[in-house]
């Protein structure tokens, strides 16, 4: 069977300065900050706590490994963790850019995700129990994702 996208949020996520831990083993590591955001959506409203951190792995000049966890917080004191892993990638001259915290349009860049949800929530246990999708930009402050269940 072929699956559906059901929206359910929109994530403006800020995030700080990148930490450059440089050239390690596996590629070229940065940590970028989460320090906070909102989330707006018909499934899920309220904002993205701080705290949170993007562990990434810069693999080639051409694309960066994402591995994000961070927690939100919907309206109703509800809370959610994320664990958000995916790829970014596109020409080099465009990497470069993001990597300075330039603005690149959102079609010279893919950047798709894996988000993982979970709450203790009775009311969001349905998180528990499926996949979802994010699509994503890279502003030089903040990200911009849009997550998708998967049906």
């Amino acid at each position: 069977m072929r699956p559906d996208l059901i929206f359910v949020a929109h994530l403006s996520v800020t995030v700080g300065e990148p930490i450059d831990l440089g050239e390690v083993v596996d590629g070229h590591r940065r940590i970028v900050p989460i320090l906070g955001g909102t989330v707006e959506g018909p499934l899920l409203r309220g904002r993205v706590l701080p705290g949170g951190a993007d562990h990434q792995i810069l693999r080639t000049p051409t694309i960066t490994e994402l591995d994000a966890r961070y927690a939100l917080e919907t309206d109703a004191g509800e809370r959610v963790a994320v664990h958000n892993m995916g790829i970014r990638s596109g020409a080099e001259e465009d990497i470069d850019a993001l990597v300075r915290g330039e603005d690149v349009p959102a079609d010279r860049v893919y950047f798709r995700s894996q988000p993982r949800l979970s709450s203790a929530a009775s009311r969001l246990a349905w998180m528990n129990e499926r996949l979802f999708l994010g699509s994503g930009k890279r502003l030089p402050n903040s990200i911009e994702l849009d997550i998708y269940q998967i049906t």
